[in-house]
């Protein structure tokens, strides 16, 4: 029993001369992060979000256009699968149609591509 009592108080010293030797190399990383001229982050800030209404805006509109033209394209395949019968083909096929066409509507509204460039268009607009 004595055995196991100085053991345990041996890994408490070494446990805590690790902490120590942590500890400096902590404030070490400190004092050369200090001198390249970047702070660290304040503690208090810490779990504190800035929001910019405009791009939580954005984030909606886009994320409805993408949902829109799925449901868009399921209702349309829905309907059609009424009317005809073909039971899960139109449903398949306008939901994929809807998804691509979201996607590319997401795509437009966020500025990576361009306008149609169809005659009739809104490329053809001033």
């Amino acid at each position: 029993m004595a055995d196991g009592a100085r053991g345990k108080d041996e890994r408490s010293a070494d446990r805590a001369s690790e902490e120590a030797a942590f500890s400096e190399r902590l404030k070490g990383l400190g004092a050369r992060l200090g001198q390249t001229g970047q702070a660290k982050p304040a503690e208090n800030d810490s779990g504190k979000y800035v929001s910019d209404p405009q791009a939580m805006a954005k984030g909606f509109r886009l994320s409805a256009e993408l949902v829109a033209g799925v449901l868009v394209g399921a209702l349309i395949g829905w309907f059609l699968d009424r009317l005809t019968g073909l039971s899960p083909w139109g449903m398949i096929v306008f939901l994929l149609l809807g998804f691509a066409a979201g996607v590319l509507n997401v795509m437009r509204a966020a500025g990576v591509v361009g306008p149609s460039k169809l005659p009739g268009g809104n490329a053809d607009k001033p």
